[in-house]
This record gives structure tokens, sequence and C-alpha cells, in this order.
């Protein structure tokens, strides 16, 4: 049992650590009202800096479940070692506390432009470069989580200086601002600040609040607690982080151009952010190939997507084909392909990007290159998640195209898992066929092989067939490797499902292909059925992806 609090003899000293009562130019009340709404302010954008660390690693390095895993344990552990550093400052709480939210300020507020720095003219540089991004991402969660731990100590210190009260009440309301300040950043990072100002800015303005909010309250609320040089200098460093701050927001897009250059090369010509994802196209004239860029990964290079294509398509349709459906394939290249088929009577594009349709039907490059699919009359897109519109979906198809990103990607898991395909096969006709990407076999055999267990648990008879020869400098497809990046896969891995054993082979009566043939595609089928692994992989499913490499 807990024994009540008893008061404290006389000339014990004050609770907390408390060295007097502040000196305010305010009523005690106001001023713990300001203290509160400071706590409110530097959570919101605690959060906000943890979120665009997420955000953006998600982004630039893939796999958003181990980027936040990674993020949020660092940023958890850090806070408690902050914490316990703070200690030492409260004798000095108001000065301590302004040089943290100084500091936070100017890391935090940075740190969305020093990570895609890095990513972008180191990431491509193999060895120990390759994962800079990686370890920056460590190294800022730490340095933020130090300086968020620090606060609690300081602020509580403040707030007990200011009007002294029993610690049990001071910590429940310096908690309460605390996490209704977290909510509002947590609702405003990807309502507000993600789709209006975009990372860079977004984590800049963040910190240009945390800055003004800090120095405002110690030099406004506590100037007499500090001494003419803590103020001075306190001052100073204030007015130095705005104005780094500043000129870092003046510059933003310049810098944000020169690392898509770094990124992409010379030639970007279309550069948006779609609701969905970051949609780049670089090439396209003066003889240079047309490259297609979504969140930073290359969907395909005008180098050998035919190849790819080629293979994802022409074997799904041996057989019926009047009616078919494509997954994903927004940019029109898969359709090309389907309408090559004499017998194709209506083509159905479920893609979730409408940016991406927009610039498949617009974009002489890319209209070139899909041969103006989207102007055939057999051609009917819908904007939606392929996940739900299978829910949905009411009629059947000869032949279901799954061109999707890979499912190494977080956010593709569940269009890889039984429950997709289970919906899949649902859809199709009877002697319909389905053909899946299921990224390569070179390198990621075990990915492959989860793939095509998951279609089999799904009840789908499977046969897995590789097409070798990918232009080692340009990974097209919906890989996750970008061109030119040291182990990128020579092939592309893909999976023919049924609900009968279907024989691999081109339709006889079908349009002549520029590299596939039916004897490669035998021998391909063949080595890609050398490298099953003998002792049986376990499907993924939505509650439990299996995806990881």
């Amino acid at each position: 049992m807990i024994e009540p609090h008893a008061p404290a003899p006389p000339g014990a000293p004050p609770p907390w650590g408390v060295q007097g009562q502040a000196r305010l130019p305010v009523r005690p009340g106001v001023g713990r009202f300001l203290v509160l709404a400071g706590v409110f302010v530097c959570a919101a954008c605690g959060l906000v800096y943890e979120l665009e660390l997420v955000a953006l690693a998600s982004y630039l390095i893939g796999d958003s479940v181990t980027q936040a895993s990674v993020v949020l344990s660092v940023m958890v552990f850090a806070m408690g070692v902050g914490s316990l550093a703070a200690k030492r400052l409260r004798p000095r709480a108001a000065a301590g506390f302004g040089a943290v939210e100084a500091a936070l300020a100017l890391v935090g507020g940075c740190s969305a432009m020093a990570l895609y720095a890095v990513f972008a003219w180191t990431g491509g540089w193999g060895g120990l470069w390759a994962d800079g991004s990686r370890w920056l991402l460590v190294a800022f969660s730490l340095a933020i989580g130090l300086l968020i731990g620090a606060e609690v100590p300081l602020l509580m210190e403040l707030i007990q200086r200011i009007r002294r009260q029993d610690p049990g009440g001071a910590v429940a309301d310096l908690f309460a601002a605390d996490y209704v300040g977290a909510l509002v950043g947590g609702l405003a990072f990807p309502f507000l600040l993600l789709p209006l100002l975009g990372q860079l800015t977004g984590a800049l303005l963040t910190g240009t609040v945390n800055a003004v909010a800090g120095g405002a309250l110690v030099l406004g609320l506590f100037r007499k607690d500090l001494t003419r040089r803590a103020r001075w200098t306190l001052l100073v460093a204030n007015v130095v982080v705005l104005g780094l701050l500043a000129s870092a927001a003046v510059l933003v897009d310049d810098f944000e151009r020169a690392a898509r250059h770094a990124v992409y090369g010379g030639d970007v010509r279309v550069a948006l952010h779609s609701g969905v994802q970051e949609v780049v196209l670089a090439g396209g004239t003066r003889g240079h190939p047309l490259h297609l860029f979504l969140d930073g990964r290359l969907r395909f290079s005008g180098h050998d997507e035919h190849r790819y294509h080629e293979a994802l398509v022409h074997p799904a349709m041996n057989g019926p084909h009047a009616r078919v459906l494509i997954l994903g394939g927004g940019d029109g290249l898969a359709a090309r392909e389907v309408l090559r088929h004499p017998g194709v009577r209506r083509v159905d594009v479920v893609e979730i990007d409408a940016d991406v349709v927009r610039l498949a039907r617009h974009d002489a490059a890319l209209t070139a290159l899909n041969h103006h699919a989207y102007d055939d009359p057999r051609v009917h897109e819908v904007t939606e998640d392929a996940f739900t519109w299978l829910r949905g979906a009411a009629s059947t198809y000869d032949v279901v195209v799954s061109d999707l990103p890979d499912p190494g990607i977080t956010a593709s898991t569940k269009l890889y898992s039984q429950e997709f395909y289970g919906l899949a096969r649902r859809v199709l006709a009877p002697g319909g066929r389905l053909v899946v990407h299921a990224g390569p076999l070179d390198g990621r055999q075990r990915v492959f092989w989860t793939v095509e267990a998951t279609l089999r648990a799904a009840g789908l008879r499977t046969t897995p067939y590789r097409v070798a020869g990918r232009d080692s400098g340009f990974a097209a497809g919906p890989d996750r490797t970008t061109g030119g990046s040291v182990g990128a896969p020579g092939d592309w891995g893909f999976v023919l499902a049924a609900r009968s054993a279907e024989p691999l082979r081109l339709p006889a009566s079908g349009p002549r292909l520029r590299t596939l043939t039916r004897a490669a595609l035998a021998a391909d089928a063949r080595a890609a059925d050398r490298s099953r692994p003998q002792r049986p992989l376990a499907p993924s499913t939505l509650v439990h992806p299996r995806y990881s490499d």
C-alpha cells in the first residue's frame, strides 16, 4: 500500500529541485497557461519530426514497417536518455530549455533536406555510401529523441517555478498538453503539411514554429531568470536558426531540382506529386530512352521495357482472351501488348493513380511508347485500388494481368496476399488465366517462390518462369532496385496461374514479338524451376506478410 504524501518538514529543499519562484511579467495563472501552450506547440512539432522521418525514409529507402520501427524505437530510447541527461540542467531550466528548443528546431527542420541530399548524391556510390541514408536516419532519430526527451524535466521545472503544486497534478497537466499537441501534429502532417507544402518545406516550417515558440517562451516569460549573457546568447542562437531555416526555405525548390537531377539524370521532363506518389518522367526526347519513376523507383526503362511486357502478357494470352483485366499498368504498356492480339473485345485497366493514366494519355513520348493504347475504344480505365476494386467486381475475365509494384514494398504487400489472389481467382472465367509479376529470381528467390506459394494457397495451379537478359544498367519493371545500382537483378520473374494446369507457351496465332521466342521461354521456365526451394514456403497473407528478403 502506498502511504499518503506527507508534507515536507520545515527547511526542507523545495520539490523537483525548484530554486525559487520565477519572476514573471504576468500573473502566475497566465504564465502557467503560456508554459502549457508551449508544451502543446513543442509536442506537435516533435511528432511532425517523427512522422517526417518515417515518411521520407519509407520513400527513399523502402519497407515502411522497418523504417517506422527503427525511427520509433531509436527515438523512444533516446528520449529516455535525454530526460536523464537534462537533470543536470534543472538549476538553469529556462536557459536549458531555450537551448534545447533552438537545437531541436535546427536539427528537426533540416533533417528532411539532409536525408534527401545523402540519398541523392551518395546513394549510387556503392559500398558503405549505399547505406548512408539508413545511418543518417538513425542519427537524426537519436538526436531528435535526445532533445525531445530533455524537454519534459525542464518544462516540469518551469511549471513548478511558476506555481508549486503536487507532482502528480503537475505531471497530469504537462502530459495533457503534450498529448493534445501530439494529436494536432499527427493530424497536421498528413492532412495539411504534406499535401500543401511537401516534406522539405513542411519540415522547415515546423522547425521555424518550434524555434519561435521556444524562444518566445523563454525570452518573453522567463527573461528575468536569465543573465544578460544568457539572454543575448539565446537571442543570437534563435536568430541564426531562423535565418538558416528561412534561407533553406528560399532555396528548397532549387535544392529539390538539383537533387532530382542527381537521382534521375539531367533530362527530367515531368515531376509531380500526385495524391498517391511522386511521378517522374525522364528522357523520351532527342533520342534518349523514356524512363518512368514512381516514388523514386524505376517503373520502366525504354531500353528494355518491351522484354518485360512481352514476357508478362503474351504467355497468358494463349487461350481465350476476349476480356482482359489489367491490375496496375497505368502506363498503358501492358495494354499495348494485349491489344496486339486479335479477338480482344474489352480491356479494363484498374490503376490507383489517375495522374499516371493522364500522362499515359497525353504525354507525347509515353503515348508514342504505348502506341496510344488509351485511344482504343476497347480500353476502359478505372481509378481505384486494385484490392478494393476486386472485392466489388461482378464481371469475369479470360485473362488477368497483375502488373503491380514489387511485393517487397510494404504498401504493395496486400496486392500479393492470399486474400488478393483469392479475389482475382473469383473473377477468372472458366479456362481463364492469371499472370503475376513476382519480382526477380536473381538475388531474391525467396520472394519469388513466396509469391508462387501464395498463388497455390489461393487454389490456383502455377507455372513459374523467368526472362533473362535484363539490361543491367536499367532495371525496368516494378522492382525496388533502380537503374545502375550495385547488385541490380538481371532478370524478371513471373508466375502463370489458373484453376487447372496451363502449359507455358506462346499463342500460335499471336503477334510477332521482338525478343521472346518459344524456345527461349521454355528454357527460361526450366531454369526458374531449378531454383525451386526444397522445403515448401508458407503463403503470404494480410495479417502475416512474408515478403522480407
